[in-house]
């Protein structure tokens, strides 16, 4: 499995989470791992960033954020030029994939639980 940085956006410190879950599943993968919420704490060793800091070398954003909370963050997101953005479950938004489409970036409809669990990430 190639090496991709992953921002988990959306964080939560809450094990039950799915965004929790997938951070506890990314560094068991050995992907690296950084990731933002709006609590801090940390989550499998990793520290849940409230700040909007700007990442270097994002490869995937996986989002765990309602589309109606997307909005305030199209910017910032198109501005850590991922490769890929994840929309899981709850999160897909035509709006920021149409935007993403026009910045060159891969919108990808799926879960990153599945994917890290079938070796497709």
């Amino acid at each position: 499995m190639n090496k991709k940085k992953t921002l988990v956006f959306g964080a939560s410190l809450k094990p039950e989470r799915y965004s929790n879950m997938a951070i506890n599943s990314l560094v068991k993968s050995n992907q690296p791992t950084v990731a933002f919420g709006l609590r801090e704490g940390t989550v499998a060793g990793i520290t849940v960033d409230t700040q909007l800091i700007p990442y270097n070398n994002i490869d995937t954003i996986t989002l765990y954020l309602n589309a109606g909370r997307q909005v305030a963050y199209y910017d910032y997101l198109i501005s850590l030029k991922p490769k890929r953005v994840i929309f899981n479950p709850g999160t897909y938004n035509s709006e920021l994939i149409e935007l993403l489409k026009i910045n060159r970036i891969e919108a990808e409809v799926a879960c990153t639980l599945v994917l890290l669990g079938t070796n497709q990430y």
